[in-house]
């Protein structure tokens, strides 16, 4: 075996961990913007609760309580990180195991 062959076939390895260790990198950001979005909705609540009227219900109808803006934004961030962030996970890290 000569020299060169010997870096090569040193590399491929080398190679394939950081490619490997990329992909669950770029996992983990995806897991982690639903709980991400989510608390960005309860920090908006927090930080402006007259937005939230299910605190001060009064004189305000059924839809004008469901409504609300950081609510919308904590849903969403729920629904991503429950529903569409495995599926996206399974695509990133099918690769690794020879996918398409």
């Amino acid at each position: 075996m000569s020299a060169e062959s010997a870096r090569v076939v040193e590399r491929e390895p080398r190679a394939k961990d950081e490619a490997t260790h990329a992909r669950q990198v770029r996992a983990r950001i995806v897991l982690a913007l639903g709980p991400a979005t989510a608390a960005a909705g309860v920090v908006w609540a927090v930080a402006q609760p007259w937005r939230v009227t299910l605190l001060h219900p009064v004189g305000q109808g059924f839809w004008w309580l469901v409504a609300e803006p950081p609510l919308y934004v904590v849903l969403v961030g729920l629904l991503f990180r429950f529903l569409l962030a495995p599926g996206i996970v399974s695509d990133l890290l099918g690769d690794e195991e020879g996918g398409r």
